[in-house]
């Protein structure tokens, strides 16, 4: 049986830049930015930091396929960097391999970073990179999920009202984040007579294209006391990757996402969770889309395949429901800069843990789950993280 690292990696600091429309910052900037406010939160000098890893999609304006522009930002140099590019799993997958490494021993103290800068780019939205133009030519995110969103209506039933709850839980959230990208109340009636952009999904389904960086600093848990005494554990780690052409695959059923079940199973065992539903207190989840986070009810075993509608309409993923769902306002409000998401992610968890989060508070939250999706539901990374 594959060795746990459950309680071996301690989070010291987090840091976080605004999300938004930052032209008025480079990437170094929000490189810089979100870096320092991890070192100040950890109580560490950036000296400590023995190894790191950057999580970031597709940087542009000449920051290479390489880490160099993390460590020019930070001047960083002479020590181990590594990039990480995983859909948009990106930032938890950067987290994950910086947790194994200190578990494993090869160091003490390291920085995981995710910064994204979508809002400079030359195109709008995402590009396709490789692949045959027959295949990609006017595939969008909104299209290809639009069409999951379909089926799933198609067999379970439902509609755009369920999606609009979505819409409003996280708006709400996120009207009560001051880092979020839109701090902003909407109403259902709002939602609803939005203009589409890809049927069943309008404007307000959507998250936006965004700038951001987060950051985490991990070390050692027998050393985490040198620091501070509120730190939190990491409990349990998944990954898992399917095919990136779901179209080929006669048992893909445009329901739900094989990735995220497998990688929520490895997590779960990991950190010893049996029934998630009772022992996850509050879960920041990929809801690129509104019908996202749907999915990733059921496929994290919050509630049975098809009830994700019931789950919403229920108010249980509200702030005072039994289990808070995207308590920063989620992608949708907060915004998704890619390798930054998972990260930022790993910084709201944190803060909940530690009591921290304000007016958006969890009562009594222990234990905190992230999750991503990437790609065409291709790629998908679950942590765990709790209180000692």
């Amino acid at each position: 049986m594959p060795e746990s690292i459950k309680d071996k990696v301690a989070i010291l600091g987090v840091g976080c830049t605004k999300f938004g429309e930052n032209f008025d910052q480079s990437f170094e900037d929000l490189v810089v930015d979100a870096a320092y406010a991890a070192f100040a939160d950890a109580r560490i000098e950036p000296e400590r930091v023995e190894a790191a890893w950057l999580g970031t999609f597709s940087p542009y304006a000449g920051h290479g396929k390489a880490s160099v522009s993390l460590a020019d930002a930070l001047r960083l140099y002479g020590k181990p960097i590594s990039r990480v590019e995983n859909y948009c799993a990106t930032g938890t997958d950067a987290f994950r391999n910086a947790a194994m490494a200190v578990a494993s021993g090869m160091h003490d103290v390291v920085l995981v970073l995710g910064a994204e800068k979508l809002r400079d780019r030359p195109i709008r939205g995402l590009s396709w990179e490789g692949g045959h133009p027959y295949q990609h030519d006017g595939l969008t995110a909104p299209g290809v999920f639009a069409l999951a969103a379909n089926r799933y209506f198609y067999r379970f039933g439902g509609g755009r009202e369920a999606l609009a709850k979505v819409a409003v839980k996280n708006h709400h959230n996120g009207s009560l984040n001051p880092k979020a990208h839109f701090q902003m109340e909407v109403s259902e009636e709002q939602v609803l007579e939005a203009p589409i952009v890809a049927w069943p999904f309008g404007l307000f389904d959507c998250c936006p294209t965004t700038d951001g960086a987060a950051a985490a600093i991990l070390c050692r848990a027998d050393m985490a006391r040198q620091f501070r005494d509120d730190y939190v554990l990491v409990k349990g780690l998944g990954l898992a990757v399917t095919s990136g052409r779901p179209w080929y695959d006669p048992t893909f059923e445009y329901v739900g996402f094989t990735a995220t079940q497998a990688a929520a199973k490895q997590a779960y065992t990991m950190a010893g969770v049996r029934d998630p539903c009772k022992e996850i207190d509050l879960a920041e989840v990929h809801d690129c889309f509104t019908w996202t986070e749907i999915s990733n009810y059921e496929d994290l075993g919050f509630c049975r395949k098809g009830e994700g509608a019931h789950f919403i309409a229920e108010g249980r993923s509200k702030l005072e429901g039994d289990l808070p769902v995207n308590p920063s306002g989620g992608l949708k409000s907060f915004g998704h800069p890619i390798g930054a998401s998972g990260v930022r992610m790993i910084y709201e968890v944190v803060t909940q843990l530690r009591a921290e989060a304000g007016p958006r508070q969890v009562r009594d939250a222990e234990l905190g789950l992230v999750h991503n999706l990437g790609g065409p539901g291709a790629v998908a990374c679950v942590v765990i993280l709790g209180n000692q």
